[in-house]
C-alpha cells in the first residue's frame, strides 16, 4: 500500500514538474517574440504620437496601446511559427528518440502551444485590439473628471456594447443555420460555442483573404526580387547607357543653373527639378549595376528567380496532387485531433527533406500573402512607413497580420502543404469537413496562382527581351486623327 502511494505521489510530482517546465518554456518563447515585436513596432511608429512633453495622459494611453499592439503582433508571429515548430519538433524526435537533452520537446508542449495561441488570438481579436483603438480615441464621459480612469470607463462601456452586438449577431446567425434542439441548446454556452464559432468565422475570412492575397503576392515576389537584385547584362551596353545618362544629367543641371542666373529665360523649374531627380535615380541604378561583380550579376539574379519559380511550382503541384486525393479519399480532408503524438511517424513521404520543404513552403506562402496584402489596392494604405506610422495604423496592421497568421495553419492543412493535423480548437471549425468548400478552395488556389504566375512571368520575359533588343527606344506610331473617309 505504501509503495502504491509513493508511485502515485511520484507520478503527480512528475506531472507537476512537466507542467512547470512547459510554462517556463512557453513564457521564454513568448518573451522572445514580444521583445522582437517591440523593436519592430518602435522601428515604424511615429515619434510624435508618443511624445510626453505636454500631455502625460496621452503619452500613458499611447504606451498602453503600444503594449497591446506588441502583444498582438507577438501572438501573430507565434501563429506563423506554430506549424513549422511542430513539424520540426516531430522530425527532431524521430531522429533522436532517446536523447536526454530533448525530452522537454514532447506532444504535451506542442499541444499547449497550440492552445495558448488559439486563446491569445481570440483575446487579441475580440478584446485587446478593439480596446486599444477605443482607448486611444476616448476622452471620458461628458461631465466626468478627466484622467486615464475616465478613458478606461468609456472604453469599457463601448467595448461591452460592441461585444453584445457581435454576440447577438453570432446568436442570430447560428440560430438560423442550426435549427435542431442540440444547436439551440449550444447557443447558451458562451465559452464552448460562441467564441469558437466567432473565431471560426474570423478564420474563414482569414483563409479567404489568404486565397486572394497569396497568388497575387507570389507573382509580385518576382517583381520585388527583380528590383532588389542586380540584373545581368543581356545584349546591352551598360557603359554607353551610363555615359549618356551622365551627359543628360549634366545638361539638365546646366539648364537649371542658367535659369536661376538669368531672368530672361522662361523655364519651368519644377519640371526641370523633377526631371533631374528622375535622371539621378536612373544614373544611381546604372552605377549600382555597373559596380556589381560578375558572380552577383550573372548568378544571383537567375538563382533567385529560379528559386521563386521552383517554390511556386512546387506549391501548385502539391495542391493539384491534394485535389486528386480529395477526389479519391475522404481522409484527405483536414481534421482536428486532441492529442499530439509526436516522434512516431514523419508527416512527409520524403522524410526529413520533405518536412524541411514543408516548412519552407509554409513560410514562403506566408511571406507571399503579406506581400500580396500590402500590394493590393484595397490595403496598400496600411503599409507602414519607417518612423512615420501613426498608432491607429499600427493597430490596423496588427489586426490584419493576426487574421492572416492565425489562418495560416488551417490554410496550409486545407491545401495539403503539410500532413500535420490541426491541434486543439483549430480543428473544431465546422467548414473544414465540407468537401465542396475544401475542393473549390484548392481548385481556386491552383487556378489563381497559375494564372498570376504565367501572366507575370510572360510579361517579365517580354519586357526584358524588348529592353535587351532596344525596341523600347523605337518611336511609337501616332494614331490617325483624320476621319475614316479620309486617307491617313
Amino acid at each position: 500500500m505504501a509503495s502504491t502511494e509513493q508511485d502515485a505521489l511520484a507520478l503527480r510530482e512528475q506531472l507537476f514538474h512537466e507542467r512547470v517546465r512547459e510554462c517556463i518554456i512557453c513564457t521564454l518563447l513568448f518573451t522572445s517574440l514580444y521583445v522582437l515585436c517591440h523593436f519592430i513596432i518602435t522601428h515604424f511608429k511615429k515619434h510624435t504620437d508618443f511624445a510626453a512633453e505636454h500631455d502625460d495622459e496621452d503619452a500613458a494611453v499611447n504606451r498602453i496601446a503600444l503594449g497591446l499592439c506588441t502583444f498582438t503582433l507577438a501572438v501573430a508571429l507565434g501563429a506563423v511559427l506554430l506549424l513549422p515548430f511542430s513539424i520540426i519538433s516531430n522530425e527532431v524526435l524521430l531522429s533522436f528518440p532517446r536523447n536526454y537533452y530533448i525530452q522537454w520537446l514532447n506532444g504535451s508542449l506542442v499541444h499547449g502551444l497550440w492552445n495558448w495561441v488559439f486563446l491569445f488570438s481570440n483575446l487579441s481579436l475580440v478584446f485587446l485590439m478593439p480596446f486599444a483603438y477605443f482607448f486611444t480615441e476616448s476622452e471620458g464621459f461628458a461631465g466626468s473628471k478627466k484622467g486615464i480612469m475616465a478613458r478606461v470607463y468609456e472604453t469599457s462601456v463601448v467595448l461591452l456594447l460592441l461585444t453584445l452586438l457581435v454576440l447577438g449577431m453570432v446568436w442570430v446567425a447560428s440560430a438560423i443555420m442550426g435549427n435542431d434542439a442540440a444547436s439551440r441548446q449550444s447557443l447558451y454556452d458562451l465559452w464552448e460555442y460562441y467564441l469558437p464559432y466567432l473565431y471560426s468565422c474570423i478564420s474563414l475570412f482569414g483563409v479567404l483573404l489568404l486565397l486572394l492575397c497569396t497568388p497575387f503576392g507570389l507573382s509580385t515576389m518576382f517583381t520585388v526580387m527583380g528590383q532588389l537584385l542586380v540584373k545581368p547584362w543581356l545584349l546591352e551596353d551598360l557603359d554607353e547607357q551610363l555615359s549618356c545618362t551622365r551627359l543628360e544629367e549634366a545638361a539638365v543641371s546646366r539648364r537649371i543653373c542658367s535659369g536661376k542666373a538669368s531672368c530672361w529665360l522662361n523655364l519651368n523649374m519644377e519640371l526641370l527639378q523633377e526631371q533631374l531627380f528622375t535622371i539621378r535615380n536612373k544614373r544611381r541604378k546604372l552605377e549600382l549595376r555597373h559596380r556589381a561583380s560578375p558572380w552577383q550579376r550573372n548568378l544571383g539574379y537567375p538563382l533567385a528567380m529560379l528559386g521563386l519559380l521552383a517554390l511556386t511550382g512546387t506549391s501548385v503541384l502539391i495542391v493539384c496532387f491534394h485535389v486528386l486525393e480529395l477526389l479519391l479519399d475522404d481522409a484527405a480532408l483536414p481534421r482536428g485531433i486532441e492529442d499530439a503524438s509526436l516522434g512516431q511517424v514523419s508527416f512527409s513521404i520524403f522524410g526529413s527533406f520533405g518536412a524541411a520543404l514543408q516548412v519552407i513552403l509554409i513560410l514562403y506562402l506566408m511571406v507571399s500573402s503579406v506581400v500580396g496584402f500590402y500590394s493590393s489596392p484595397l490595403f496598400s494604405r496600411l503599409l507602414p512607413v519607417h518612423q512615420d506610422t501613426p498608432l491607429t495604423k499600427i493597430i490596423g496592421n496588427c489586426v490584419s497580420l493576426l487574421v492572416l497568421s492565425s489562418a495560416l495553419p488551417v490554410f496550409s492543412r486545407t491545401l495539403g502543404i503539410t500532413r500535420f493535423d490541426l491541434l486543439g480548437d483549430f480543428g473544431r471549425f465546422n467548414w473544414l469537413g465540407n468537401f465542396y468548400i475544401v475542393f473549390l478552395y484548392n481548385m481556386g488556389f491552383a487556378a489563381l496562382t497559375t494564372l498570376c504566375l504565367v501572366k507575370r512571368v510572360s510579361w517579365a520575359v517580354q519586357a526584358e527581351l524588348i529592353r535587351a533588343f532596344g525596341l523600347h527606344k523605337l518611336p511609337l506610331p501616332k494614331p490617325c486623327s483624320r476621319r475614316l473617309t479620309q486617307p491617313c
